[in-house]
């Protein structure tokens, strides 16, 4: 090989070494959307709370109040402590079907719920005997609509198998606001993907991002002066870990008592 051949290939040999690192550094920047797969199936138990009209159901330890209006129906369930994970399960759905009981409707593969309530323990009944929901115990209180799906509700109680599937949300995100000048209180609805949250900022038109609090289910705070701002998110899957930013959610002129929507969501 001559002097010119060598110094060609070393030439050769740097440029594909640069598009190499091109290539890595642009991969690293342009990430592929996160999605959520479903878990294997795991065997529970399930009851359910309420009458036909799931009225009993509104509200809830997740905070996401009318549930109707709200976009998650009657398809609902309170979880037991084991599954409720101190309210980071909040949003999370699920895929439920009765098994091995005659009180189930044959022909029906499964149901798709909402996690949107805890079913606290009981401690003054057994555990296999009224305290469905005591922890070690993985249970699901549903709503009676959702319940009727599956089975009969005379049944009481069922065994079910169920799994985790990815929350299919039309539209983005939704901030539902609570709080004061001093204090900002908000309620995530209309999660996809994992339907969990991990953590959670939000960031002014004049400020950098701020780190909110988990307060309690599916709300999150935080204690920092933001009125007369424009207001952006930024959250994290608990589940898939991903973190997408939600820009200019609120105008500067936002008020508590009003819910705002972006088109941005987890997958």
């Amino acid at each position: 090989m001559t002097s010119f051949d060598s110094w060609s290939f070393n030439f050769f040999s740097m440029t594909l070494a640069t598009l190499a690192i091109i290539v890595s550094k642009s991969s690293v920047t342009v990430a592929l959307p996160i999605e959520f797969r479903p878990s294997p199936w795991s065997l529970a138990h399930a009851t359910f709370y309420g009458d036909e009209t799931a009225s009993e159901t509104l509200g809830g330890a997740c905070g996401y109040g009318n549930l109707f209006s709200n976009g998650y129906g009657t398809d609902t369930a309170a979880l037991s402590t084991t599954l409720f994970n101190n309210g980071f399960a909040c949003g999370t759905c699920y895929q439920i079907k009765c098994v091995e009981s005659t009180w189930c409707y044959p022909g029906v593969p499964f149901t798709t719920v909402t996690a949107t309530n805890l079913c606290p323990p009981n401690w003054a009944q057994d555990s296999n005997n009224g305290g469905w929901c005591n922890p070690p115990r993985v249970h699901f209180d549903m709503s009676k609509p959702a319940f009727m799906k599956i089975a009969q509700w005379k049944a009481g109680i069922v065994p079910v198998m169920y799994r985790r599937v990815p929350c299919v949300r039309p539209g983005g995100l939704r901030f539902y606001f609570q709080g004061n000048g001093y204090w900002l209180l908000v309620y995530v609805m209309n999660v996809g993907g994992g339907g969990d949250i991990a953590q959670m900022w939000v960031k002014g038109s004049k400020t950098g991002w701020i780190s909110m609090s988990h307060n309690w289910g599916a709300t999150y705070q935080a204690f920092a002066t933001l009125g007369s701002q424009s207001l952006s998110f930024k959250i994290t899957s608990y589940t898939s870990k991903e973190t997408i930013i939600a820009w200019d959610v609120a105008p500067a002129n936002w008020n508590v008592g009003s819910t705002y929507t972006t088109d941005v969501n987890f997958h």
